[in-house]
Order: C-alpha cells, then sequence, then structure tokens
C-alpha cells in the first residue's frame, strides 16, 4: 500500500522560514517524480515545485524562495520554504508520479503565515 505522509507544515510569520518533508512507503521511490502543491482557501490546487533526479521546476510565484529536494534512501522529499508570505498560506500536498502507475497524494499539511 502506497503511503505519502507529510509533516513540517504550522503557523509562521512573514519572512520566517519552514521545512516540509513528505515520507512515502509502498512505491519504488527512485522511479517517481516528487512534487509539492498548494490549495488555498477557494482557490485550485497548484504546482509549487517538482523534482526528478534530473531536474527541478519552480512556480514563479517561489522561484528564489523555496527549494525542493529528495533523500532516495530515505524516500523522502522536502520542500525549504523561506521569505515565507502571506499568500504562501495554504494545504501543502505531497505528489509521487510515473508513468506506468500513475500518481499518488498525501492528505496535506497545513501552513499559514500571518503576523
Amino acid at each position: 500500500q502506497v503511503q505519502l505522509v507529510e509533516s513540517g507544515g504550522g503557523l509562521v510569520q512573514p519572512g520566517e522560514s519552514l521545512r516540509l518533508s513528505c515520507a512515502t512507503s509502498g512505491l519504488s521511490f527512485n522511479f517517481y517524480r516528487m512534487g509539492w502543491y498548494r490549495q488555498a482557501p477557494g482557490k485550485e490546487r497548484e504546482l509549487v515545485a517538482l523534482i526528478t533526479s534530473g531536474y527541478t521546476r519552480y512556480a514563479d510565484s517561489v522561484k528564489g524562495r523555496f527549494t525542493i529536494s529528495r533523500d532516495d534512501a530515505k524516500s523522502t522529499v522536502y520542500l525549504d520554504m523561506n521569505s515565507l508570505k502571506p499568500e504562501d498560506t495554504a494545504v501543502y500536498y505531497c505528489n509521487a508520479y510515473s508513468l506506468p502507475t500513475g500518481e499518488f497524494w498525501g492528505r496535506g499539511t497545513q501552513v499559514t503565515v500571518s503576523s
């Protein structure tokens, strides 16, 4: 059974940092493209960042502030978020995708940026 479990969310002030983690099990992690998405209240889910062994990709709104990384030995993907803004407030979801098997989602972790 595939599981993706996000952690690290919380309430922070503007300008502060957070590190999100997504621990996975039940899949061959090395073969998956991993990603972070977010959904703010009243808005559609949007891509934040993607990572494979060969590239990373970021939404324009987070470039230069967020960094996605992966530890294949731990089957875990991370999202380091710096200089957080109120508009970064959302539920952040971990995603695993491979062409043969499709995609899997975690349940999400809440990030709130407020003074």
